[in-house]
C-alpha cells in the first residue's frame, strides 16, 4: 500500500512502509580485514641512499692533525657550560664506534650509518675512537683528521672534543648529538 493511501494515525503502519521488507540478522560481528603493512620509510630509505651516494665522494679538504693534538668543536650556539661538561667527560657515553684498522672509505661509511643509528635511537653522547695516528706515515694521522672533518659536516654533531685520558686520550672523540625531532 503506497504510503499517501494509509491513515495518518497509524503510526505503525506508517513506519512498515517507509522501511520496507527486512531480514533478519544472522551475526551480529563485523568480518575480519586484514590489517594494512606497516608504513614505509621513505625518507629514511632516501636519507640513507643520499648518504651511500655522498660516500662515493670524498672531498676531502683536510685538517692539519698530529698524534698528540686535541680535537675540538662547537656548533654555534651551544652553551660554554655543556662543552666544558663534554670535555670533561662528565656525559654518560651511550654508545661507541672503533674505527681501528679501517679504510679511510669503510671508516666513513661506519661513521656515517653509526651517527644515524645513534639519532635513531636518541643517543645524546657517544664515543668514537680513530686511534692516535702513530704508527701513520709522515702525513700524520689519516683517521684522526678525516673523522674531525665528517663530524664538522653532520648537522646532528652539536659538539666534539678529544676525550679525557681515562676515556681514551687523543685516540677518540667525544660526541654530543642533536636528538632527533
Amino acid at each position: 500500500m503506497p504510503p499517501n493511501e494509509l491513515p495518518e494515525d497509524d503510526d505503525m503502519a506508517l513506519f512498515r512502509a517507509a522501511v520496507g521488507q527486512v531480514q533478519p540478522v544472522r551475526s551480529d560481528r563485523q568480518p575480519l580485514q586484514r590489517r594494512p603493512p606497516p608504513p614505509r620509510p621513505r625518507q629514511a630509505e632516501a636519507d640513507r641512499r643520499r648518504v651511500i651516494e655522498a660516500l662515493e665522494e670524498d672531498p676531502f679538504d683536510g685538517i692539519d692533525v698530529q698524534p698528540g693534538d686535541e680535537l675540538t668543536h662547537m656548533a654555534e650556539g651551544l652553551q660554554r657550560q655543556v662543552f666544558r661538561k663534554l670535555r670533561r667527560g662528565q656525559y654518560r657515553i651511550a654508545d661507541e664506534l672503533d674505527l681501528h684498522g679501517l679504510f679511510a672509505r669503510e671508516a666513513h661509511q661506519a661513521l656515517v650509518l653509526f651517527l644515524a643509528e645513534a639519532r635513531e635511537r636518541r643517543l645524546r653522547c657517544v664515543r668514537i675512537i680513530h686511534g692516535k695516528g702513530l704508527r701513520s706515515s709522515n702525513r700524520g694521522p689519516v683517521l684522526k683528521s678525516r673523522v674531525a672533518q665528517w663530524l664538522r659536516q653532520r648537522s646532528e654533531v652539536l659538539a666534539y672534543c678529544s676525550a679525557p685520558p681515562a676515556m681514551g686520550g687523543t685516540g677518540a672523540v667525544l660526541v654530543l648529538l642533536r636528538l632527533k625531532d
